[in-house]
């Protein structure tokens, strides 16, 4: 398991994943060529932290936009970080989504009514 930092372009997304510090961040587009191949390291890492025996894990999410093939793939990280929980990590989720960006907040709804799991919601004030 590594640390995983990339930085943001036009269509993907910054990815940071300390699993030192139990901490994975991913802020800003994702609309990628190959989703599955983009976010494939982080499912993998965070498959390895669950059997790390680290006790608590943070994710913090803050898109402006992601496509389907992005949205599927966020899924796949969300069920990750569910299996997280089961084998007994605190997982604290965190999304962020700009003020009055409802299709953003309710995405994030969606995926924690789907997967059954506690999303803080933050409001960034323009």
């Amino acid at each position: 398991m590594e640390k995983i930092f990339i930085e943001p372009t036009k269509v993907t997304p910054l990815i940071n994943f300390d699993p030192d510090e139990g901490m994975l961040e991913m802020r800003g587009r994702s609309s990628p060529e190959n989703s599955i191949q983009f976010y494939a390291k982080v499912i993998e890492n965070l498959e390895e932290y669950a059997s790390s025996g680290k006790d608590s894990f943070t994710a913090n999410f803050a898109f402006e936009y992601f496509n389907t093939s992005s949205s599927k793939c966020l899924f796949d990280v969300f069920k990750r970080l569910g299996k997280l929980e089961d084998g007994g990590i605190s997982v604290i989720i965190n999304w962020y989504y700009e003020e009055g960006d409802e299709d953003m907040m309710e995405a994030g709804e969606d995926y924690c009514d789907l997967l059954d799991l506690e999303f803080n919601f933050m409001e960034i004030e323009e």
